[in-house]
């Protein structure tokens, strides 16, 4: 069963131009979650790729670091209809994760701490995603996947995996957990593909 903070169902819908079709202006930061939330210590915390063919790397705290994270500025939409415009969050880009990587593989299965996992096509990854650790200027607090989470802006919100500590390539696409429970394989907020 999810857990979702209260008062994010019922809002009055305003007429923002940016916003994609049957969402609404968000100005707080809603928490949805499905089971508790882990609490890492960013000693503890790891980050493991894995090829189609099974080669592994595995990056911790300081590695990911040392990657060169950058500033993103970006809208985000939640699938219960919520979007907020112009966040900034500090990540690195998963392109640096998989610089001399040989891959043919055309998606990726992101895995969280707490066994959470969601698809993306790794095309629309490539330059459109990141590790994020930071949100406004500040570390990532666990409720919203701290301390480290994918961001996944063009997509729905449930793509941007909280606690993220994997990411599989694979040849073929496969449902993640959302998913696997009628959520859209792709997940484009512009198209409203919130469900199958």
């Amino acid at each position: 069963m999810g857990i979702f903070s209260p008062g994010f169902t019922g809002r009055r819908r305003e007429h923002v131009p940016d916003l994609p079709p049957g969402q609404y202006l968000e100005r707080g930061f809603p928490v949805l979650t499905t089971g508790p939330t882990p609490h890492i210590d960013r000693r503890d915390w790891q980050l493991t790729l894995t090829t189609e063919t099974g080669e592994r790397r595995s990056w911790n705290w300081q590695q990911m670091l040392d990657l060169g994270p950058e500033e993103i500025s970006t809208d985000i939409h939640c699938v219960t209809a919520w979007s907020k415009l112009g966040t900034t969050w500090r990540g690195v880009p998963l392109d640096r994760f998989l610089d001399g990587v040989e891959t043919h593989a055309q998606y990726v299965m992101a895995g969280c701490y707490g066994g959470y996992t969601t698809n993306i096509p790794l095309q629309e990854s490539l330059g459109r995603a990141w590790v994020a650790f930071e949100y406004d200027g500040r570390d990532l607090e666990p409720e919203h996947g701290g301390p480290a989470r994918l961001l996944v802006p063009h997509l729905y919100f449930w793509k941007s995996a909280k606690w993220v500590n994997s990411l599989r390539l694979m040849r073929e696409d496969s449902p993640g957990f959302w998913e696997q429970n009628g959520y859209s394989m792709h997940g484009d907020p512009w198209r409203e593909e919130r469900y199958w």
